[in-house]
């Protein structure tokens, strides 16, 4: 590929992740403290953009690491952000974490996943649930979408489905929006479209906490959740994985965990 070619396929790129994030050229150069003109520029591959400049945009365009190294790769530069798997000795620090995080939220159900919501570790509390799963659907990866909306999985177990599906549904969305992704894009097409039932609950449109309602035996377990990230990860194992952390609603399931 000649050098004209290769400029003009990372400022593309740019452009594109602009205009995914609804800026204008001057909005970006502004907030990159760079000239509209020397964006315009880039973007149309009639100047070359160093590696730095390359990430000094993508750092205000918020663009994934995993995307970053893309953009370098697309302008002919190495890549900068490495991808290790979690147990790798260099993210030790970080899985150490991760298992304090775990382990210090029982009695209560937490778990990691990963940025196409496949499971990557559980604390104990979390195990009963399986019990109720189809073994094929714990044969890794283990999908968490797949998990809570399978009838072989947790959905035979929830009482308002149709309220988690659509928070999956605003979740994956807005992931979707932020950073396509072909393999999620399947999963979402495969177990949350078209629409086809409403949720039960208006507070799904609303930016509040929703309950999932489980029926275990003769009891009803109503937990909310909330999710933590890393704030500033250098790795893109690191960025990509999140901490679903689940707590109890009220009285009755606060006490049926932690008997």
């Amino acid at each position: 590929m000649s050098r004209v070619k290769i400029v003009y396929a990372v400022g593309e790129l740019l452009r594109q992740w602009r205009k995914r994030r609804g800026l204008s050229q001057l909005d970006l150069a502004i907030a990159a403290d760079v000239s509209a003109r020397h964006v315009s520029l880039v973007e149309t591959g009639r100047s070359t953009p160093s590696a730095d400049m390359i990430l000094r945009l993508a750092e205000q365009l918020h663009v994934p690491l995993r995307d970053r190294n893309h953009l370098l790769l697309a302008a002919g530069f190495a890549p900068r952000y490495a991808q290790r798997p979690l147990d790798d000795a260099a993210l030790s620090g970080a899985l150490g974490a991760v298992r304090r995080v775990l382990r210090a939220h029982e009695p209560y159900p937490a778990l990691v996943f990963d940025r196409r919501w496949n499971i990557v570790m559980t604390n104990r509390a979390v195990d009963p649930f399986f019990a109720y799963v189809a073994p094929d659907l714990l044969r890794p990866p283990v999908n968490l979408v797949r998990l809570g909306l399978d009838p072989r999985g947790l959905a035979s177990l929830v009482v308002n489905l149709a309220d988690v599906r659509a928070v999956f549904r605003s979740r994956i969305s807005r992931q979707l929006a932020a950073a396509p992704d072909a393999a999620l894009a399947a999963l979402y097409e495969e177990l949350l479209g078209p629409q086809t039932e409403e949720p039960t609950s208006d507070r799904v449109h609303a930016d509040v906490v929703l309950p999932m309602i489980l029926r275990v035996g003769d009891r009803e377990l109503r937990l909310f959740s909330t999710i933590t990230t890393f704030g500033t990860p250098t790795d893109i194992t690191i960025e990509e994985i999140a901490v679903e952390s689940y707590y109890p609603a009220d009285a009755e399931s606060a006490a049926y965990f932690t008997r």
